[in-house]
């Protein structure tokens, strides 16, 4: 569990920063990726909310909650990938 703790972690972290860049790329341009950019915010925020609880726990149903927190972060990582290329 502690390896899915870690990737999860480190996933959020990593999305944080794709976050940040992309932030910064808006702000020099682009303002009509605003309503993806916001959908994605929100998603990202909430997947953090929803991992803080869990992050600990252990078990099985833990499991099934980490399995859909992975879905969720992939979804949030194609949808940066998505807005990156068209910066």
């Amino acid at each position: 569990m502690s390896d899915t703790r870690d990737f999860i972690a480190e996933t959020i972290s990593s999305l944080k920063q794709q976050r940040d860049e992309i932030a910064l790329q808006m702000h020099l341009g682009k303002a009509e990726l605003k309503d993806e950019w916001d959908k994605l915010q929100k998603r990202l925020d909430q997947l953090n909310d929803d991992f803080e609880p869990v992050k600990d726990a252990v078990g099985e149903s833990a499991e099934n909650v980490v399995e859909s927190l992975k879905l969720v972060a992939g979804e949030l990582k194609d949808g940066f990938s998505r807005v990156w290329k068209s910066l």
